[in-house]
Formats: structure tokens, sequence, C-alpha cells
């Protein structure tokens, strides 16, 4: 995907300016498969996901953002969206993940969602959770 390198350090660098911090993840696009041995092996989930995020360890970076590449193509397509779009979304999840942002409550989905929105509008995305959106 041309592009690709660029489009996820805007992505980056917009969730980090808008929570007021520089941030510097490793970001990783991968295949299903090496992804679904991460999520098995680290989350105890024995298929691939779209993103995984990997706290950082003591001295250690920013922490890291894992991306299922076939996956993140199916997703895009399926919701009728641009493949460098959805992965800029899905960036900005993780940063918002490795940031301490979580949605496993409804009010914190909502913000979470509300972030991710406008995060993603100052970088010329559109909202994914128009339409009903996908959920990482």
């Amino acid at each position: 995907m041309p592009g690709v390198e660029r489009r996820v350090a805007r992505a980056v660098s917009a969730a980090g300016q808008w929570l007021g911090m520089a941030l510097g993840p490793t970001v990783l696009l991968d295949t299903d498969h090496a992804v679904r041995r991460l999520n098995h092996d680290f989350r105890g989930r024995n298929k691939p996901t779209n993103v995984l995020t990997f706290e950082a360890m003591p001295g250690g970076g920013d922490g890291d953002i894992v991306l299922a590449f076939e996956t993140v193509r199916r997703e895009a397509q399926a919701a009728g969206r641009s493949m460098a779009d959805h992965l800029s979304h899905l960036v900005v999840h993780g940063v918002l993940h490795l940031a301490g942002h979580d949605h496993h409550h409804p009010a914190e989905a909502g913000a979470m969602e509300a972030a991710e929105a406008r995060i993603l509008h100052r970088i010329g995305v559109p909202n994914p959770w128009r339409n009903g959106g996908i959920t990482p």
C-alpha cells in the first residue's frame, strides 16, 4: 500500500497531539497468521484480530501496535472504506489504548469512539463510526 509509513506517522502524530503527548510506538503491519499467534500467546484468543497493542517495557519506548493486514483489508472492503483510512483509524485506536483508554464498558466505548472521530478529523479521515462502523 503506497504511503503506508506516512499514513501511520500522521495517525500517531495526530493522536499524540490530541493526548498532549509525544509518542513514538512501534507499528507493525503483519499477516493474519502472525497476529493470530500473538493474540493466542498474549491474550489467550486463537484467532486473528485487527489490532493488538502492547504496553512498553521499562526503558522500551512507547509500546507496540500490531495490525493484521488481511483483516484490516477485509474490514475496509466490508465497510466500503479505503484501506488507508481504516488503517489510520486502527493506528489511532491502538495509540489510545497505549495511553490508557479502553472500551470494555459502554461509557468508555463512547468516549473512545468520540476521541477517535475527533483525531481522525484532524487528518482528513471520515468518521468511522457513522453508518455503524467496525468495532476494533
